[in-house]
């Protein structure tokens, strides 16, 4: 079966590019490279067995010049997920955040960091939800 991206994903990652147009894409990703389908532990980067659709996406940190326009972003994603449930994580530089603790961040303790891009993992039911996001840093000159 063919992998594909959820369509949330697909409606997150246009505003992104919307919104930064010239950013960095080195580190974006959707589907798993052969070594991480490879590995043991569960990832949103590997396609669901029945339907083929991935529901994680990876968006390089270097969005602008501002150095602090990723740390922003991902607090609006963890606040969002926190409000509106169509995210069921994220992760960025050494920390999560996800309904297991009200979505307060933690410390992040799998192989990599997330230094270089925020991973966002979408709920399966918004695999055919293809809404905009209401994230402030998302929503371009409105």
């Amino acid at each position: 079966m063919k992998p594909w991206l959820s369509k949330a994903a697909i409606q997150f990652r246009k505003q992104v590019d919307d919104c930064y147009p010239d950013r960095n894409r080195k580190s974006d990703g959707w589907v798993a490279s052969l070594a991480h389908l490879s590995r043991a532990s569960k990832s949103d980067h590997n396609p669901d067995p029945k339907t083929g659709c991935v529901r994680a996406l990876d968006i390089t940190a270097r969005l602008s010049d501002d150095k602090r326009v990723p740390e922003y972003l991902a607090d609006q994603i963890r606040l969002y997920g926190k409000s509106q449930g169509r995210i069921s994580y994220v992760i960025f530089n050494g920390r999560i955040a996800s309904p297991i603790l009200g979505w307060r961040w933690r410390k992040y303790k799998g192989a990599s960091k997330h230094t270089h891009h925020l991973h966002i993992s979408f709920k399966k039911d918004q695999d055919n939800n293809s809404a905009e996001f209401d994230i402030p840093l998302l929503k371009g000159n409105e």
